[in-house]
């Protein structure tokens, strides 16, 4: 089974620190949560380099954080649901007990995680969405398919569709390795590139069980805001 190249953490972490590039309260713009006010933390680094990535800036710099500074920023924004994101948050190891912390506090808590490292060890209360990398993101091969079998009915899955080639790849992992059912399912378009239209065509065609997914936040303040 192939593995993600190891970049974009930087220097060893500090005990009981995470390099955090933002905290900040929009609105969730992506899975079933979407439309509802969120507060994120996007940890710093990401093993993966996906062709049309569009949070580049969170591959390198940030600050390093304690728990309890982070945990104080979320806390500060009055919002009961949490989103601990990336880059790939499950790249730095105190992410892990930040998860774990933030369940503790009373927190709904989502993790955005690339598809690419272990989520059996992300505390089961979290619901974990999962991205299944196609190959128009360049890093289909560092998939790493053993997460597909620790699915829960909480988790989510994304697949992020740059053209036909994709959507009839991701049709063919969800055929063969049987996910119809196990979880929420999102077919999202490349934004820019692939039509809303044209892929919500495709998915009715073939009736497949997912949800055309879009990116909300960016339709709110376009492609390029950040903090949003």
């Amino acid at each position: 089974m192939s593995r993600p190249r190891r970049r974009g953490a930087g220097a060893r972490a500090p005990a009981g620190r995470l390099k955090v590039t933002e905290i900040f309260h929009s609105i969730q713009g992506e899975s079933s949560f979407a439309g509802r006010p969120c507060v994120f933390v996007r940890l710093t680094g990401c093993p993966m380099r996906c062709v049309w990535c569009d949070t580049e800036y969170a591959f390198h710099g940030g600050e390093w954080k304690t728990l309890a500074e982070i945990l104080d920023a979320v806390a500060a924004c009055g919002c009961p649901l949490v989103e601990v994101t990336g880059g790939e948050p499950l790249l730095q190891p105190d992410a892990l007990p930040l998860l774990a912390a933030l369940a503790d506090a009373g927190y709904e808590v989502l993790l955005e995680t690339g598809g690419g490292l272990d989520i059996t060890p992300v505390d089961r209360r979290v619901r974990r969405i999962l991205d299944v990398k196609c190959p128009g993101s360049g890093e289909a091969e560092h998939n790493r398919w053993d997460n597909l079998s620790d699915l829960r009915p909480t988790d989510e899955l994304k697949f992020v569709i740059a053209d036909r080639t994709d959507y009839e790849w991701a049709k063919r992992v969800l055929e063969e390795r049987g996910l119809a059912g196990v979880c929420p399912i999102h077919f999202s378009p490349v934004f820019g590139r692939l039509e809303l239209a044209e892929l919500a065509a495709w998915i009715l065609a073939d009736r497949l069980p997912v949800r055309l997914a879009d990116q909300l936040h960016k339709r709110i303040w376009g492609p390029d805001a950040r903090g949003v």
